[in-house]
């Protein structure tokens, strides 16, 4: 299954203050976050982004607060425990929900997981998700995909939904990946 622009939305799962600082390679995570959203907004793919207790755990971390207008917040692991959330997915008309964030074997989990039960295809990148431990990411990675997540990076990811060379986001998205 080709991935196509117009048929996605992207998710950013709870990178926030307090917690981020212990993610195994959040630095890099960081960056590859950033990376995808700048992709996806040349693409004009569709973002939002949810928080769980920001009360608890800080707000999402700075660098990555210009791209969102505003938040999702949540007490329920899972994203779709948010009503306003899942009907925003379900307007956009858009199955494929692309994936970031943390903690993979957590939050993002049940997030992959319930969004299958509500008929929408996770796009889970990879290299863009992260856990406070290796083993718990390389787990949580085993169980989304068993649950019907496609895995991917956010090279490929960018330029699937790019899908040729020589337009504005091409030169954007080639930029960003070198």
């Amino acid at each position: 299954m080709r991935l196509e622009k117009e048929k996605s939305q992207f998710l950013m799962v709870d990178v926030q203050e307090k917690l981020f600082p212990y993610i195994v390679g959040g630095e890099i995570i960081a960056k590859k976050i950033t990376i995808l959203i700048e992709g996806l907004k040349a693409l004009e793919v569709p973002i939002m982004a949810a928080q769980q207790y920001p009360k608890g755990l800080g707000n999402t971390i700075e660098q990555l607060r210009p791209y969102f207008s505003e938040y999702h917040d949540k007490t329920t692991f899972s994203c779709c425990g948010n009503e306003a959330l899942v009907k925003e997915l379900h307007e956009r008309d858009s199955k494929n929900v692309i994936i970031a964030g943390i903690e993979a074997h957590i939050c993002v989990l049940q997030t992959v997981i319930d969004l299958k039960e509500f008929g929408f295809q996770p796009i889970v990148v990879a290299d863009a998700i992260g856990s406070r431990t290796r083993s718990d990411y390389e787990i949580a990675l085993e169980r989304m995909k068993y649950e019907g997540a496609i895995l991917t990076t956010v090279e490929s990811i960018l330029f699937e939904l790019c899908y040729q060379a020589g337009s504005d986001a091409f030169r954007t998205i080639s930029r960003l990946v070198k």
